[in-house]
Parts: C-alpha cells; sequence; structure tokens
C-alpha cells in the first residue's frame, strides 16, 4: 500500500499554527506586535496609542473568540531555544461572524507578522494556510481581507494570492496627516479551489 502522510491541519510548508497560551511568553509576544506601531498603523481604524499590557491581555481573549485564531510559528531548532516547540512570529485570525450572520459562511483574515520576519514569505504562507483552514476546515464561501491605500505591498500580496479587488472605501482613514483609502479584496471558495487544481494539489 502506498504510504501516506499522518493528516496534520496545523503545519504548512515551514511554519506550524498553535494556540495562544496564558503564560507570560505569548502575552509578551502578543505585546511585542500590539506596540508595533508600523503594522498597527496599516490593519487597523484605530487611533494609535502606547499599547499596555493589559490591552494585550485582552486582544489574547479576542484572539481566542475568533472562527480561528493562532500564532504563527517557527519550529524553535536554534541551541537556545531547545527547551521550547515553537518560536512565534506571527499572529493569523479569520473574525467570527456573529450566529445571526454565520449562514453567509463568510470571514475576514487578519495577519500581523513581527517586524524581524517580514519579507520572507511567511504572511503569505500564512494566509495560504488560513485560506485553506477556512474553505477546507470551516466549510466557508467566501473570506475577504483587506488594507489601506499606502500599503501597496500588501495589496500586491494578496493579488499574488489570488484574491480579487472588490473595491475602496474612498478616504474612509485618516492617518498621518492625510486621507487613505480602504481597499478590499476577496476569495470565494470556487476561486480558491480552481487555483488548487491548477496548482495540482489534492482538496
Amino acid at each position: 500500500m502506498p504510504e501516506t502522510r499522518p493528516f496534520d491541519p496545523f503545519h504548512s510548508e515551514r511554519l506550524i499554527y498553535r494556540a495562544v497560551n496564558d503564560e507570560p511568553a505569548d502575552i509578551a509576544f502578543i505585546h511585542s506586535i500590539q506596540r508595533d506601531a508600523e503594522a498597527q498603523s496599516g490593519s487597523s481604524y484605530s487611533l494609535l496609542k502606547p499599547e499596555s499590557i493589559k490591552a494585550s491581555t485582552e486582544f489574547k481573549s479576542h484572539i481566542e473568540k475568533c472562527l480561528l485564531g493562532a500564532l504563527i510559528c517557527l519550529p524553535a531548532t536554534r541551541l537556545a531555544e531547545k527547551d521550547k516547540e515553537t518560536l512565534p512570529i506571527g499572529i493569523v485570525c479569520l473574525k467570527a461572524s456573529p450566529p445571526s450572520h454565520a449562514h453567509h459562511r463568510s470571514s475576514d483574515i487578519s495577519i500581523d507578522i513581527a517586524k524581524e520576519y517580514r519579507g520572507q514569505g511567511y504572511g503569505g504562507e500564512a494566509i495560504r494556510w488560513a485560506l485553506w483552514y477556512g474553505f477546507q476546515m470551516a466549510g466557508l464561501h467566501r473570506i475577504s481581507i483587506g488594507t489601506f491605500s499606502f500599503n501597496t505591498g500588501a495589496m500586491r500580496l494578496y493579488e499574488r494570492l489570488g484574491f480579487v479587488n472588490e473595491g475602496r472605501h474612498r478616504e474612509s482613514m485618516w492617518f498621518n496627516g492625510g486621507w487613505h483609502d480602504h481597499v478590499v479584496y476577496s476569495m470565494l471558495e470556487d476561486e480558491w479551489l480552481e487555483d488548487q487544481r491548477k496548482a495540482g494539489k489534492e482538496v
């Protein structure tokens, strides 16, 4: 009989995805992500202000309430981390719909990658995994993702991953002395399946 690999839904090619643990190291990592002004300015309408440990702890509860909320991790292979199984480098979430909207089978992706790990393809890999999880495991029909018009790198990434540009909310964000559009992308289940078939992947 042909050898089959064990089913492991919480791995992608280079990354491991795990829950946020109720321990100081995970809270400290969330805090480091949440206080990164560059990252937060590109992903949130909220007015930037210094991030407290209390606010980061509360954000942990938000992650846990998502349809999917996971730390994006690398295997901890360095000698200094020999007592750890994983090294967190980011956070990915599929937001939960309220119960009255659940029949629409739709969600939004949010993603943050720690500054020192950006530009290495980890964000794209984690988004591809979240798409797989959303469509194959959670039974979603539509997944959306958005960014602001000054974040041209994010827009290029989303288009390269196969998201369709749905349009923009014009000048909906005031940031750093100017108005910026919120650009909205989405992918449907059939579009994702077609991309998988073209790539020769089994689904």
